[in-house]
């Protein structure tokens, strides 16, 4: 891969929730739904047929990788982590979006004085 994350972005809501929730640490299934509940204070919430789809295809893109089990946890259960690239993906979507909300600022400011 060149350096150009621009063929990743913008990511799904449930991709930018889902690489969010990781960022935190290692989860497995049940626990990245969640932990995207909690983040989203209960405005978003994933269903096992949507996060499980897109955790395949994050698997597949090299951005979220199966992490080790925690001691004493259930071997049942698959752990998945956050990779390097997904990592640079998410910071590099959430400076889009910040640049999205600065703008849009600056557009209502515009227009709260027009007003």
């Amino acid at each position: 891969m060149s350096g150009d994350l621009s063929s990743y972005l913008p990511l799904s809501p449930a991709v930018l929730h889902i690489l969010l929730a990781l960022a935190s640490g290692d989860l497995h299934g049940y626990g990245l739904m969640q932990e995207v509940e909690r983040q989203s204070l209960g405005q978003y919430t994933l269903g096992p047929g949507t996060l499980y789809d897109n955790l395949q295809r994050l698997m597949v893109q090299g951005l979220v990788e199966q992490a080790s089990l925690p001691k004493g946890q259930d071997p049942r259960r698959r752990y998945y982590q956050l990779s390097s690239l997904g990592r640079k993906i998410l910071a590099a979507d959430v400076a889009r979006l910040e640049e999205v909300v600065r703008k849009a600022r600056a557009c209502l400011g515009r227009t709260r004085s027009a007003i």
